[in-house]
């Protein structure tokens, strides 16, 4: 153990955990060196945010050991671990939005005054100090549901390394972020590495993993198959390692052949803030459009305008040459309109639920058998949705809050294939999903668009929103800043046009003039 306690500041030593028959976690042994970076990747489902929530007390591990700076632990809750020194930064944010920054800072750690009152002035220094040393600008007086998740993704990690930490975990920290608050947030790891601070990094984005961290580790079905030094390895042994088959390309040909102009937009313009000011478009029947832009651009915006949930001042959208200018959500899937939102817990999933409630919630008309609904016909159409998805589960009566992430988007996309929808729009649809089921989801999406559906999705990756699509449109400040062929298109044009205030659309070959004023 004094080898452990001087080689390691953490060793998980065969740690078993099963939810029933599904045996989730094998026997891992995982060890992590003080003042360094482990990089933890996997498919979803492969036992990654188990694993950390069993370490975090989260969960009780069936089986093995945990020793942490020479000593054994078993957290009974996350107090208790946090109070030890390890932090853990959830993907999906569990905070009090209706509360401000401060109080969420110190959520169940309020300091006291010799009154033994709540000192607010010290808890808005400290608040203050900590921001300040981070680098992260913040009115921390207002609510949290005022905040864009990557501002909450911000604060939220702000607050794990408030507590000390030996170990601080970050799962998929992100996801939503954008590439200047991803550099800051790697400022500040490099610089809690130097103080000795060790960090758990889960994510799926391979270009990340190796640029800050020192080792990877690979979890595939509920064993870890591969540690190496980052500098050892390389993309295609990491994703081989993760789906245990290597992918030969990142994203399947989109061979769709769009057709006539099938859905317009025209001179669209919200009521509310944040406001889209006179956007139009056309697109093709069978045509797989993309709208980039960084976080507040108004992607997200665009889309809930389209599909009834926010107010629109002026415009029209137009299907199949007749005007579909929804004013419900209802309304807009009762005429063949499908969204998935960007954040899956708050606004896509039924978490007190099942697989089958989740997939055929929205379709609930289709099962009705007299006055009751048909449950034997309710779970075969999950039972397909989940074999086409390639959902891991037990089947369809499981809870949908004891899926991983990605598992729980699938089901989310079954939901909506379900209805069979004409136009299908989705806000970053692969956020938080591993190699292996992106590419499944690409291989969804272009079928869909092969069959005649009209695809509209959002991405914030790059590589995607060029890899998966036929045209992209490019969002800046409420604006539509230009519209490109994804052919005769590069990252570069595209963050050009996502910082510009105005395009003025003049084309010489592959040259475009930009207007910043």
């Amino acid at each position: 153990m004094a080898g452990d306690k001087n080689e390691y500041i953490l060793s998980i030593n065969g740690m078993s955990k099963s939810f029933g028959r599904n045996k989730v976690l094998k026997h891992i042994s995982l060890n992590v060196k003080p003042g360094s970076i482990m990089g933890l990747m996997g498919e979803n489902g492969a036992g990654k945010s188990t694993m950390m929530k069993c370490l975090f007390g989260t969960y009780q591990k069936d089986e093995g050991t945990i020793i942490l700076d020479g000593k054994e632990v078993n957290f009974s809750g996350p107090k208790e671990a946090l109070e030890n020194g390890v932090a853990m930064v959830h993907q999906e944010l569990n905070q009090c939005l209706e509360r401000s920054v401060v109080d969420n800072l110190f959520l169940g750690r309020y300091p006291k005054n010799s009154m033994g009152v709540v000192d607010e002035g010290r808890m808005k220094k400290e608040a203050s100090d900590l921001f300040r040393k981070l680098g992260i600008t913040v009115n921390m007086t207002q609510p949290m549901k005022k905040m864009s998740v990557s501002q909450r993704q911000m604060c939220e990690i702000a607050k794990a390394i408030s507590y000390n930490s030996k170990v601080i975990v970050l799962d998929e920290p992100t996801s939503s972020l954008t590439a200047p608050e991803v550099e800051k947030l790697f400022k500040m790891m490099r610089q809690l590495k130097e103080q000795g601070i060790s960090l758990i990094y889960i994510s799926h984005k391979m270009d990340e993993i190796f640029e800050i961290c020192d080792q990877i580790s690979v979890l595939r079905d509920g064993s870890l198959v591969m540690t190496k030094d980052s500098k050892d390895t390389d993309m295609n042994e990491l994703i081989s390692a993760m789906v245990g088959r290597s992918l030969d390309n990142r994203f399947p040909p989109v061979d769709n052949k769009p057709g006539e102009v099938i859905f317009s937009v025209e001179n669209l313009s919200t009521k509310y803030a944040p406001k889209l000011q006179n956007i139009s478009f056309d697109i093709r029947k069978g045509e797989i459009f993309g709208l980039y832009g960084l976080v507040g651009a108004g992607r997200t915006e665009l889309l809930e305008t389209i599909f009834g949930m926010r107010t629109r001042a002026a415009g029209n959208v137009i299907y199949d040459g007749k005007i579909m200018n929804f004013t419900s959500t209802k309304d807009a899937m009762d005429h063949g309109f499908a969204l998935i939102t960007e954040e899956r817990k708050a606004n896509g999933l039924f978490l007190k639920g099942d697989i089958t409630f989740n997939t055929t919630i929205a379709n609930m008309n289709h099962y009705k058998k007299g006055i009751a609904l048909s449950k034997d016909e309710m779970v075969r159409a999950t039972a397909n949705e989940i074999k086409v998805m390639h959902t891991k589960c037990m089947g369809p009566d499981d809870m949908i809050s004891s899926l991983s992430g990605g598992n729980q988007q699938k089901a989310i996309f079954g939901r909506w294939l379900e209805r069979s929808p004409n136009i299908f729009m989705m806000d970053d649809p692969t956020r938080g999903i591993d190699v292996g089921a992106k590419y499944e989801i690409y291989e969804l999406i272009i079928n869909m668009a092969k069959q005649g559906k009209t695809i509209i999705v959002v991405s914030s990756e790059m590589p995607e929103i060029l890899g998966i699509t036929n045209r992209i449109g490019v969002m800046s400040n409420g604006h539509l800043a230009g519209i490109v062929n994804t052919k005769e298109t590069d990252q570069e044009e595209l963050l050009v046009l996502s910082i510009c205030k105005k395009e003025r659309s003049i084309r010489y070959g592959r040259e475009r003039i930009y207007s910043f004023g």
